[in-house]
């Protein structure tokens, strides 16, 4: 439809006898002029909604979006920093048990080694007092040994000086053995 159609019928309606027409008419509207700025309005109302209102509402929207993903992202934030606060106590009182149950074992292997070392020792103590016993007791045999053989060869050289004559090795040989019977009976 064109626009001086529809102003043209505009007019012929105003025109006949119409009393709403005249009513208007009373007012001062003249209705050519009313359906004219009607249409310019409306076209002005399209053009900023379409060119000025859609792109601000748009990027309000998208702001909107935006912040409503930056608070989404503050409470993802907090939520992690809550988890990793909890994993980190847990992997610290994990840590601090390791650490005492080390502490225990390196104790109680202390305690093995130093048990292991005092009966080592004992050990070898015991040891050294079995062999200094032998030693003493093949010494005082060694010693008994040789008082005899001295004891024998005095007496073997005394009763030679008493009888005042050589004695024949047979005759040492029965003065020792008599005398070292007689040594043995008596510290027996």
């Amino acid at each position: 439809i064109d626009m001086n159609t529809f102003l043209a019928a505009a007019t012929e309606t105003a025109s006949s006898g119409n009393a709403i027409a005249d009513l208007a008419h009373q007012f001062g509207v003249e209705w050519p002029l009313l359906i004219a700025q009607i249409v310019s309005f409306t076209a002005v109302a399209f053009i900023l909604y379409k060119f000025a209102f859609k792109p601000v509402l748009m990027t309000i929207e998208e702001r909107q979006a935006k912040i409503k993903e930056g608070l989404d992202y503050t409470e993802q934030m907090k939520v992690e920093l809550a988890e990793s606060e909890v994993a980190q106590k847990d992997a610290l009182r994990k840590a601090s048990e390791e650490a005492q149950q080390i502490v225990g074992e390196a104790k109680q292997s202390a305690e093995e080694r130093i048990s292991k070392s005092s009966q080592e020792a004992a050990r070898q103590a015991e040891d050294i007092l079995k062999k200094a016993e032998a030693q003493i007791e093949l010494d005082r045999k060694q010693m008994i040994a040789d008082a005899r053989s001295e004891i024998a060869r005095l007496v073997v050289a005394t009763t030679g000086k008493v009888l005042s004559k050589d004695l024949s090795d047979q005759e040492k040989s029965q003065f020792t053995t008599r005398a070292s019977e007689e040594l043995v009976d008596s510290e027996a």
